[in-house]
């Protein structure tokens, strides 16, 4: 009954948001200014050297006048930046001036895709069809460095901003002693727009070390972030886009492996292995991509950055596999953390329950649509079949399995868009493993509402799925509402998610089911007018958990309290560009299962299901100047801790050696005291990296991750070649070691893998 009459809710506060949205149209703020840059026709192409002494950039006017958005939005920027903008049929060209009070540029190492903070850099957001919601993001900084992301969600939070995407354009930059400059050239095949549009809404930020500022082209409020899509200008075209004929790209690869599984008895030996496949990126049209893949390997993807565990749930890894990125958004953030009805990271990798590191399950091939069918309707349709993985001829083993996506985005008003969504797993052939635990199929719907105002004061979701699996029926939907408001003075936000019991995304993420939450935040802003604190802020978030009781746990009565939490905090933003955050954090809550949250006793000694815990934790963080050459972040907590006590040190410590990489440590140490029969127990991460760039196009990573709550010690070295533009030559090389007591540090599993891969236009 309970979730009968959530979905008659859902469906009312589906058609109530949208006939609000219609309505906060009217009241939205209107002194948003909307500076633009013109874009110049120029029937030659501009040779990209840095160096802004073409005849087109001094016959054009360049844009200036940036704002600060850090460390005070009332005053303009101390350097001003200028960018002037041309375009021929193929390329879009870009220079920039970066005035700077001296010569003393920052960067953290030369390697592709630098960090935010701590590099002299300027950033473009090319918001290409207008749509407020989706943006392509070109950045270099004063060493010449490029990076690509994306930008989603209208750039609403940390996680909409996605470094992963790779795409083919360059750019160069020189240093002077009292500025740099940048020349980029963007191929209007590496980006999507409605063939003769005239204008596209743009944005563009720089982050300056010497000044210790971060400005902008636009007017943007010291609580926005800078990648904020309701804040943006115009690039006025001086003639219509025309596509470039056709967008054909072909990445074929080649790889070679040799690895061994020490733990695998019947292996005696080193397997050798070699691998080719690729991709295709095909575009349909200037708005739809087409992306082909056949016997994909992602040998060359960065290892994890593992994390201590002491809660009772799953954790989630970001994808990070080329493949899966472009228009991520569209399949991956229909909903959120406890209800995500598709996560990419279910296909083709699993979990080596010894090592708990990730390994593959080999994807046979793939196809994916997806991108623009006009200004107001984004589609998305993915396809990937994996292969079996065959048993002892005793019905044991998994079948092969197809996954299905379909998704289409389509926006109903300037501010406001509904999103429909299909997932299907479906196994091949599961007669013949009998005698395997898995689902013949596995399926969901999915609906969505969403709001953003112009000047995302107001944002809204509002989501209901269900999904179809054999032999359940009943208690399998999910639905969630968030609404924020969003000032200069405060942030508040609603937020309530109910996930049934039988709900079941295969290819999702839930990490908990059978359960009702609400979730109210208050945040307040305080901007000093002077001193060392740049603004600071204090609020809570808070989660009740209330327990739908259709999972027969015998703990606690239907529809009661589960788990109550509230964090209070007080965040500080130095002038220094260091923070300084304080937090409280309050938990009451009833176990459902036995849990042990350590991982580390014996397997009859754990907190048994049904008991119930009150504990408080304090915690203070520390982010020092990423400008100084030796940086850290140190996070200390102290607390009671279920029926005992918790304390802990976590943070890392980086040392740069400009420009050529960095040396960091990352570690974790929680000491956990719980009564007895529970023994005392210290639980150590520590992972040192080496970042090394011996130019632009040779890079070195290597990664150690000691985890003592799995028994392993991880190595991974990556060497990286950019021979060509986005086509890389890698040596990979991977290691676990048993740190168990009696394991003797024996190697686990080892390999070294040889890949090359070439981009190649046609």
């Amino acid at each position: 009954m309970m979730l009968q009459k959530s979905k008659l809710s859902v469906i009312w506060i589906l058609i109530t948001f949208i006939s609000y949205g219609h309505s906060l149209k009217a009241q939205d703020e209107a002194d948003i200014q909307h500076p633009s840059v013109d874009v110049h026709y120029i029937a030659d192409p501009i040779k990209i050297d840095g160096v802004l002494d073409d005849t087109v950039w001094s016959n054009i006017e360049a844009a200036k006048d940036m704002h600060q958005n850090f460390p005070d939005d009332k005053l303009s920027a101390s350097y001003d930046t200028e960018v002037s903008m041309a375009y021929d049929d193929n390329n879009l060209y870009i220079a920039i001036t970066c005035h700077a009070q001296g010569g003393d540029f920052i960067t953290t190492s030369l390697k592709r895709d630098y960090d935010f903070f701590g590099n002299d850099n300027v950033t473009l957001l090319l918001d290409t069809y207008n749509d407020r919601t989706n943006a392509l993001v070109f950045g270099m900084n004063a060493y010449g460095v490029r990076r690509e992301a994306t930008v989603v969600n209208a750039g609403q939070s940390p996680s909409d901003f996605d470094e992963s995407w790779d795409n083919k354009w360059i750019g160069e930059a020189k240093r002077y002693a009292d500025r740099w400059t940048v020349e980029m050239a963007i191929p209007f095949s590496t980006l999507r727009f409605k063939n003769g549009t005239q204008k596209w809404r743009f944005n563009m930020y720089r982050v300056d070390t010497q000044s210790n500022e971060i400005t902008s082209f636009t007017d943007i409020p010291r609580n926005r972030f800078v990648m904020d899509m309701g804040f943006m200008g115009d690039m006025n075209w001086e003639k219509p886009l025309k596509q470039t004929g056709k967008n054909i790209s072909l990445i074929p690869y080649v790889a070679s492996a040799v690895t061994r599984d020490f733990e695998d008895q019947s292996q005696l030996k080193a397997q050798g292995k070699f691998n080719i496949g690729g991709d295709a990126k095909i575009g349909i049209s200037s708005g739809l991509n087409l992306d082909l893949t056949f016997n994909p390997d992602f040998s060359q993807v960065e290892v994890d950055e593992q994390v201590t565990n002491l809660d009772r749930f799953e954790i989630l890894f970001p994808e990070r596999r080329q493949f899966f990125l472009e228009n991520a958004d569209l399949f991956g953030s229909f909903s959120g953390r406890f209800s995500n009805p598709f996560f990419s990271r279910r296909i083709g990798v699993s979990i080596d329950p010894k090592t708990g590191q990730n390994i593959q399950n080999t994807i046979l091939y793939g196809a994916r649509l997806s991108g623009k069918l006009n200004e107001r309707l984004r589609l998305g349709l993915l396809n990937m079949q994996t292969a079996s993985i065959e048993g002892l001829g005793d019905g044991s083993g998994t079948p092969a399995f197809n996954y299905t996506v379909a998704t289409a985005e389509q926006r109903i008003s300037d501010i406001s868009r509904v999103q429909i969504m299909g997932v299907n797993k479906q196994a091949i052939s599961p007669s013949d493993y009998a005698n395997s635990d898995f689902n013949d199929y596995n399926r969901l719907m999915g609906l969505a509402y969403r709001l953003n105002n112009k000047s995302n004061e107001w944002v809204a979701n509002a989501n209901i799925q269900k999904t179809f699996t054999p032999d359940i029926s009943g208690d399998d939907i999910a639905h969630t509402l968030q609404v924020v408001h969003n000032k200069r003075k405060y942030r508040l936000e609603w937020a309530h998610i109910l996930v049934g019991n039988n709900y079941n995304p295969e290819v999702g993420f839930s990490p908990r089911k059978d359960f009702f939450i609400i979730s109210p935040e208050a945040q307040v802003n305080f901007f000093p007018k002077s001193g060392p604190i740049a603004s600071h802020s204090v609020g809570f978030d808070s989660r009740i958990f209330w327990k739908l009781g259709k999972d027969d746990n015998p703990y606690i009565e239907d529809f009661a309290v589960e788990e109550i939490n509230f964090d209070p905090t007080w965040d500080i933003s130095f002038r220094d560009l260091s923070m300084l955050n304080v937090s409280l954090s309050y938990k009451d809550l009833t176990l459902l299962n036995d849990f042990d949250p350590t991982r580390l006793q014996e397997d009859d000694i754990f907190l048994s299901g049904g008991t119930s815990y009150s504990y408080l934790e304090s915690s203070i963080s520390y982010s020092s100047d990423q400008r100084k050459r030796v940086t850290s972040r140190t996070e200390v907590n102290y607390g009671s801790y279920f029926n005992g006590s918790r304390y802990g040190l976590s943070g890392s410590l980086t040392y740069r050696y400009q420009p050529y990489g960095f040396v960091s440590l990352g570690y974790s140490y929680n000491h956990v005291a719980l009564a007895e029969p529970f023994k005392a127990v210290d639980i150590w991460l520590i992972g040192p990296r080496i970042d090394l760039t011996f130019s632009k196009k040779i890079f070195l990573t290597t990664f150690i991750q000691y985890n003592n709550q799995l028994d392993n010690l991880n190595i991974n070295a990556r060497f990286q070649w950019r021979f060509a533009p986005v086509s890389d030559f890698f040596i990979v090389y991977t290691d676990n070691y048993d740190t168990a007591e009696m394991a003797n540090f024996g190697s686990r599993n080892r390999a070294l893998v040889a890949k090359m891969t070439y981009w190649f236009n046609l």
